[in-house]
C-alpha cells in the first residue's frame, strides 16, 4: 500500500508539471534559439493539411512504439513546421530513445517554446540536471511551463532548496506551480515545511489536501493525517483511499474498516484499498473476502490480491486466481513471474514468461533478476542478451540488475558494454545505477575505472562512498580507502556500521593495526556505531594476521555477545597463518559445533596438519567429512575471453584446449624455476612423496585459468581470472613468478580478496 501511495505522489507531481525529463548537450549553438511563434507560409506544393496529416501520422507511429515508421513519415515530408520536428523529440522521449531525440533536437533549423520545454523535460526525465539547466539558461524565452519543468527536476530528483529557489524567482505562477513545490517537500519527507506552505494558502484543490495528506501517511502520522482528512471542503476517492490505506498499513485495521464502511464513496480504489491493507498484515484470506465482495475489480484489485497468495507462498492458489483474471495485463503477468521468481520456483516463473503475449522492460527486468537470484547468472546475462536483440527497453531496474550479475561472475567485457549502452540510453551516473556500476568494476578487478564512476556520481549517497571504500579496502588498497574515508567526512557524511566494516578491512587487509584500533575504539563516541560482531571478526583478523593472537583472544573475550562462526574463523585463519595448532583446533571445535557442515573449516585444519607433518590427523578430519556427510566444495577458477566465460576445476581435461594450456604450464614451470620457484608441498593433503606433490599442485584450477588467459587475451591487457575460494599459498607464489616471466599483470579475485600480480610482486606484499 505504501508503494501504491508512492506511486500516487509521482502520479500527481506528474499531472501537475505535464513534463518528462533527460541528458547533456551537444554541440549546443546559441545562434539556433529562434523562438517561432508563427507557423511557416507553406509552399505552393505542400498545403497545411498535408503537413498536419503528416505531423498526426509521426505523432501515432511514435505513440504505438513504431520509431522507425514515424521516422520514414519524417524523412518524407518535403517541408517540416517546428510541429514536425517537436512531434519526433517527443516521440523518441516517449520511446525512451534520448539519443535519437537529442540528435533531432541538436539539427533543427528553429525551435519553438514547445522544443525547448520538451527537451528540458527530456533532460530532467533522464536525471541530467546540469544539462537541463543548462538548456534553460539558453532559451531567449521562457513561460511557465519552462519554469516549472526546472522546478519539477529539482523536486523529484531531490534537491528541494533549488527547486524553492526555481519558484521563488519564477515570474509567474500558476496552480501547478504551487502543487508542485508542495509535492516536492512531501516526496522529500520535508512535511513540517509543505505543511507552512500549505497553510499560507487558502485555495487548494483536493489534489493537494490529497498530497498533504498522504505525505503525514507517508511518515506515520496519522493522527496529523486525520485531521487533515477532517478538515477537507470536499473529498474524493483518493482522500478515502489515502487514509484508508494509512491505517492499514499501520496495522490499524479495524480503523480502516470503519472508515471504509462509512465511505460514501467506494471505488474499485477504495476496495482495492482495504484488499492491499489485509495483505499486508498477512490477513489473506480476510483480503479475499473483501476481494470476492468488490462490485467491481480492476487488474489492480486482482494483482494485489495475487501478490497475497504469492507473498504467504499460496502459490497454487496465487496461479489459480491469475487463470481465472478476466483483464490480465502485462503486470498480471509480471506479478507471476516475480512471485514464482521471489519464491525460488524459476522454472515456473519461465514458462510464465515464455507464455507472456507481451512483454514490457519490467517483465525481462523481473526473470533476469531471477535467474540472477537462484545462480543461474550466465542465464541471466544469456537473457540480457537476447532482450537487447529483440529490441527490448532498458530500464534502471534492468541495467542494475545486469551490472550485478556481471560483477557476480566478474563479466567485465559485458559489463563495460552495458555502461556504454547505459550512457547511450541516457541514464546519468546517479545513485541507483550508479553504484551498480561502481560495484562491478570493483567487484571485476578494475579499481581505477570504479574509482573514475564514483567520482563521475554527482550525488554520491552512503552506498556510494561505502562501495568505494570496500573495493579498495578487498583490493588491498588499504591506504586508498581511508583517503576516501577521510573525504567522506569532510563531504559531511556520516559514516555507518557498513562504513567501518570497510575501513577496519581496510586496516587488516595492509596490516594498519595502530590505525584499525584507534578506528574501532572510537567509533562509538565519533560516530555513534556500536560494535557488532563484524566489526569485532574484523578486529580480531587484524589483530591475529599481525602475529597478536593473545589479543585477539583477549578482544573476543571481551565482547559483549558470543562470538559467532565468522569470528571464530578469523581466529582460526589466523592461527593457521602463525602456526598454533592448539588454538587452530579450539576455533575450529567452536565452528563444528556452530556450523557442522562447515566444510572450509575442516580444511583450514586439515592444511595446519599437514603442513606439520601430522598425517594421522589429516586422515580423522577426512573420516570425519565422510561419516558426517560433509563434501569439500571443488574450488573452481574462470576466465573471461571475448564475452565468453573460461571455467577450469583441477587438474582439468575438459577444455578444449587443453594440449596448449598444459604444455604451456609445463613450459612456465621451467622457466619459474630458473626463476627461483620453489613448490609449496607442505600444503598437499596426502601423504605422498614430493614429487607427486609437486604434480598435484602444477594444475591448480587458478594456473590452468591463468595459462589460458596469458595464451587468449592481447598483451598489454590485464588477465584476470576468478576462484570460488581462496588462492593457495602456491598459486600465489607461482603466479607472482609468472607474472615477471611473461610480463603481464594479472589480477586474481579470490572469496577473501584482489591480488595484484605485477613484476614478481603482488599488491598485498604477502600480508594475506
Amino acid at each position: 500500500m505504501q508503494m501504491r501511495f508512492a506511486r500516487r505522489i509521482k502520479s500527481f507531481h506528474s499531472r501537475c508539471f505535464r513534463s518528462r525529463q533527460i541528458e547533456p548537450i551537444a554541440n549546443m549553438s546559441p545562434t539556433k534559439t529562434t523562438i517561432t511563434k508563427k507557423p511557416s507560409t507553406p509552399s505552393s506544393s505542400t498545403t497545411d493539411s498535408a503537413i498536419v496529416k503528416c505531423n498526426m501520422a509521426i505523432t501515432t507511429h511514435m505513440r504505438n512504439g513504431q520509431c522507425d515508421l514515424a521516422l520514414g513519415v519524417f524523412k518524407g515530408m518535403p517541408r517540416r513546421t517546428p510541429v514536425s520536428w517537436n512531434a519526433m523529440v517527443s516521440g523518441y522521449l516517449s520511446n525512451e530513445r534520448f539519443d535519437l531525440a537529442r540528435e533531432v533536437f541538436n539539427k533543427m533549423p528553429e525551435r519553438d517554446l514547445v522544443s525547448w520545454n520538451v527537451m528540458i523535460s527530456g533532460y530532467v526525465r533522464n536525471g541530467n540536471l546540469g544539462a537541463a539547466r543548462s538548456l534553460f539558461d539558453l532559451m531567449p524565452e521562457r513561460d511557465v511551463v519552462s519554469w516549472n519543468a526546472m522546478l519539477s527536476g529539482y523536486a523529484q530528483n531531490g534537491y528541494v532548496d533549488e527547486a524553492r529557489r526555481v519558484f521563488d524567482e519564477m515570474p509567474v505562477k500558476n496552480s501547478i506551480s504551487w502543487n508542485g513545490i508542495l509535492a516536492a517537500y512531501v516526496q522529500n519527507g520535508r512535511i513540517e515545511e509543505a505543511s507552512l506552505l500549505f497553510e499560507s494558502k487558502p485555495d487548494w484543490h483536493v489534489v493537494s489536501w490529497n498530497c498533504l495528506m498522504g505525505g503525514y501517511v507517508r511518515k506515520r502520522r496519522l493522527g496529523d493525517a486525520r485531521h487533515i482528512f477532517d478538515r477537507m471542503p470536499v473529498r474524493d476517492e483518493v482522500s478515502w483511499s489515502t487514509m484508508i490505506s494509512g491505517y492499514a498499513q499501520d496495522g490499524k485495521l479495524s480503523e480502516a474498516r470503519i472508515l471504509f464502511d462509512e465511505s460514501p464513496i467506494r471505488d474499485v480504489f477504495t476496495w482495492t484499498a482495504m484488499v492491499s491493507g489485509y495483505v499486508q498484515n498477512g490477513k489473506v484470506d480476510e483480503a479475499r473476502r473483501v476481494f470476492d465482495e468488490m462490485p467491481e475489480k480492476n487488474s489492480v484489485s486482482w494483482n494485489a490480491m495475487i501478490a497475497g497468495y504469492s507473498q504467504c507462498k499460496r502459490m497454487d492458489m496465487a496461479r489459480e486466481l491469475f487463470e481465472s483474471m478476466p483483464c490480465k495485463n502485462v503486470s498480471s503477468w509480471n506479478t507471476m513471474i516475480t512471485a514464482y521468481a521471489n519464491n525460488g520456483e524459476i522454472a515456473s516463473a519461465r514458462k510464465f514468461f515464455d507464455r507472456m503475449p507481451r512483454r514490457d522492460c519490467i517483465s525481462w527486468a523481473a526473470i533476469i533478476a531471477g535467474y540472477a537470484q537462484t545462480g543461474d547468472r550466465e542465464e541471466a546475462l544469456r537473457l540480457f542478451v537476447e532482450m537487447k536483440r529483440d529490441g527490448g527497453r532498458l530500464n534502471r531496474s534492468t541495467f542494475t540488475c545486469v551490472l550485478s550479475t556481471c560483477a557476480d561472475i566478474a563479466a567485465l567485457e559485458l559489463g563495460m558494454q552495458t555502461h556504454g549502452q547505459l550512457v547511450k540510453a541516457g541514464y546519468e551516473s546517479g545513485c541507483f545505477v550508479g553504484n551498480a556500476l561502481l560495484a562491478m568494476y570493483c567487484r571485476c578487478g578494475c579499481i581505477d575505472e570504479a574509482f573514475n564512476v564514483f567520482e563521475d556520481i554527482s550525488d554520491k549517497d552512503i552506498v556510494s562512498w561505502n562501495t568505494m571504500i570496500a573495493g579498495y579496502a578487498r583490493h588491498g588498497f588499504g591506504k586508498e580507502a581511508l583517503q576516501v574515508f577521510e573525504s567522506m567526512k569532510s563531504a559531511g557524511i556520516k559514516p555507518d556500521d557498513v562504513t567501518m566494516v570497510g575501513v577496519l578491512s581496510a586496516c587488516s587487509h595492509t596490516g594498519l593495526v595502530d590505525r584499525g584500533t584507534e578506528y574501532f575504539h572510537s567509533m562509538n563516541q565519533n560516530y555513534g556505531i556500536t560494535a557488532n560482531s563484524k566489526h569485532y571478526t574484523c578486529m580480531i583478523d587484524l589483530l591475529g594476521r599481525a602475529g597478536r593472537l593473545n589479543d585477539a583472544q583477549n578482544l573476543m573475550n571481551s565482547m559483549p555477545f558470543e562470538p559467532d562462526a565468522a569470528t571464530w574463523g578469523a581466529l582460526l585463519g589466523a592461527s593457521r597463518i602463525h602456526d598454533n595448532t592448539e588454538l587452530a583446533e579450539k576455533a575450529a571445535e567452536m565452528i563444528f559445533e556452530m556450523e557442522p557442515e562447515n566444510a572450509g573449516m575442516y580444511v583450514l585444519l586439515s592444511n595446519l596438519y599437514a603442513a606439520s607433518g601430522r598425517w594421522s590427523d589429516v586422515g580423522r578430519m577426512r573420516l570425519k567429512m565422510r561419516d558426517t556427510g560433509i563434501r569439500k566444495v571443488p574450488g573452481y577458477s574462470w576466465v573471461e575471453v571475448q564475452n565468453k566465460i573460461h571455467t577450469f576445476s583441477v587438474g582439468d581435461c575438459t577444455h578444449q584446449d587443453t594440449g596448449r594450456i598444459y604444455a604451456f604450464l609445463e613450459e612456465l614451470d621451467l622457466r619459474m624455476k630458473q626463476d627461483g620457484y620453489v613448490c609449496e608441498t607442505k600444503l598437499v593433503l596426502h601423504d605422498v612423496d614430493e614429487e607427486e606433490k609437486e604434480h598435484m599442485l602444477k594444475y591448480h584450477s587458478e594456473k590452468l585459468a591463468v595459462a589460458f588467459g596469458i595464451l587468449n587475451i592481447p598483451a598489454g591487457r590485464p588477465i584476470r581470472v576468478m576462484k570460488n575460494l581462496r588462492v593457495c599459498a602456491d598459486c600465489h607464489t607461482a603466479i607472482k613468478h609468472i607474472s615477471n616471466i611473461v610480463k603481464r599483470v594479472i589480477i586474481l579475485r579470490d572469496s577473501n580478496r584482489f591480488h595484484h600480480f605485477n613484476g614478481g610482486v603482488c599488491s598485498c606484499g604477502d600480508y594475506w
